[in-house]
């Protein structure tokens, strides 16, 4: 199930691990989610009650609104080149490829959505045939939101969906899971992003670097610099820590297990998920990696709740040309975000950048133009797949910090009508809310994880 980036987490270890099982209970134990425990770093709240708000409330509700029509297709262009490196070799594997869809298979309300491209008049003509019940106001707002696409507010480079290499692709149709992409190629990346985003000097070595075989930092400098970091540059390489380490959680879950001639099997490789998280293995970097995942899980549920505002608005529709299930699917999605809502212990965005004025904004844009430099790297994916997901998960990453960071513009919309302050196109939502169903997801495999770990003898 690995994705682009799930992918290249993975890369170092054995392309073929086989589902394996530990000697005795008490190894079993030592690499369970049991060494994650207690009170996260820079949070008011705990791993348990991550686990169970997320496992018994939150993850069934995500699941179903992510089987919808409005949220399954998503539109990407993989054959964007990679802005960094002129390597432009690319998987071969058959699992590493993406079907797109045909044009007769996208549900007609989505479809109209690329026709909103050409001339402005074109742009408020063709919403209108789409919905005859938003005001002249709101097509107006449809206009000015277009010229707002590049503005600071943005934390990702999104793809043009209207260039003729963006397609539609079924992500129900196109799992995130285990692709064989493998090795220093895809390592490349995410050394990349660890390297040259995450605010780190170079004279810190980062542990078990793959590409530095032996010269990793395994003595304990790197966590000593982190700790001296500033919040939010600590929270920056957190937050893609935390990415990195639930794509290791997908790979391992939905690991190909058999594939002969009559079988191909995916399941979950306990073996890959001892060599990502055990303690011991890792020299203590494995729970770390799960603690910077409720981190993100934290993050994005704040975002979820802070957006709710946007989402509440009668004009805010899930519209895909039935209205009887776009009507379903809004009530679900309130729901959704009422319960983000309900959190008691949310994450605290305004700790971030709360100093002095201008030293804050410029801390703010250099952190806004890092993790945009990130979502381009995800062009450089070789793994079409692998790119798939990662273009996905970067987008949604980047809107949940757009929604953080957009406070004032939100609460200032109107009840009824758009503004122009801040908006959220189709693609950012069906990003938001996939990339929080993936980390949602991940919270969920642990516990599936841990009761595979209980039983083994």
């Amino acid at each position: 199930m690995s994705t682009l980036l799930f992918l290249l987490l993975f890369c170092i270890s054995p392309a073929w691990s086989k589902l394996t099982t530990f000697k005795t209970q008490s190894d079993a134990q030592e690499c369970s989610q049991q060494q994650v425990t207690g009170y996260l770093d820079d949070c008011t709240c705990d791993v348990e009650t991550i686990q169970g708000f997320n496992n018994r409330k939150l993850f069934p509700k995500i699941q179903k609104l992510l089987e919808s029509d409005y949220f399954r297709y998503y539109k990407v262009n993989l054959k964007k080149p990679c802005p960094f490196w002129s390597d432009s070799s690319h998987c071969g594997l058959k699992d590493c490829a993406v079907q797109p869809c045909e044009p007769n298979e996208i549900p007609a309300g989505i479809r109209s959505e690329s026709f909103k491209n050409a001339h402005e008049c074109e742009k408020a003509e063709k919403l209108g045939a789409v919905n005859n019940s938003l005001s002249e106001e709101t097509k107006q707002a449809v206009l000015d939101w277009t010229r707002h696409d590049d503005s600071t507010d943005n934390f990702c480079e999104v793809d043009d969906e209207h260039c003729p290499d963006a397609e539609y692709v079924d992500l129900l149709l196109n799992p995130e899971r285990y692709t064989g992409y493998k090795g220093l190629e895809a390592w490349k990346i995410w050394n990349s992003i660890y390297e040259e985003n995450c605010f780190k000097p170079n004279s810190i070595r980062r542990p078990f670097n793959p590409l530095i075989p032996g010269k990793g930092d395994e003595g304990g400098s790197f966590h000593n610099w982190l700790k001296e970091l500033c919040l939010e540059k600590r929270s920056f390489y957190r937050t893609i820590s935390g990415l990195h380490s639930s794509i290791n959680i997908h790979l391992s879950a939905r690991y190909l297990l058999r594939d002969t001639w009559y079988e191909r099997k995916w399941g979950h490789n306990i073996t890959e998920f001892k060599q990502r998280f055990d303690a011991q293995m890792t020299k203590g970097e494995g729970p770390r990696r799960l603690r910077n995942l409720y981190f993100l899980y934290l993050m994005e549920l704040r975002a979820l709740s802070k957006a709710l505002p946007f989402f509440e608005r009668s004009t805010f529709q899930l519209y895909t040309g039935d209205s009887t299930l776009d009507a379903k699917n809004k009530k679900l999605l309130l729901e959704i975000v009422n319960l983000a809502k309900s959190f008691p212990f949310p994450f605290d965005e305004r700790s971030l950048f709360a100093g002095e004025k201008k030293e804050a904004e410029n801390l703010k844009e250099e952190f806004r133009l890092h993790f945009k430099n990130i979502s381009r790297i995800m062009d450089c994916v070789g793994c079409f797949k692998c790119r798939l997901w990662g273009k996905l998960q970067t987008q949604g990453l980047g809107t949940a910090l757009k929604i953080l960071f957009s406070e004032k513009q939100i609460n200032s919309l109107l009840v009824s009508g758009p503004s122009q302050r801040f908006h959220l196109k189709r693609q950012d939502i069906v990003a938001l809310f996939n990339a929080f169903g993936r980390i949602s997801t991940s919270i969920q495999e642990l516990q599936n994880f841990r009761e595979l770990l209980e039983t083994v003898q």
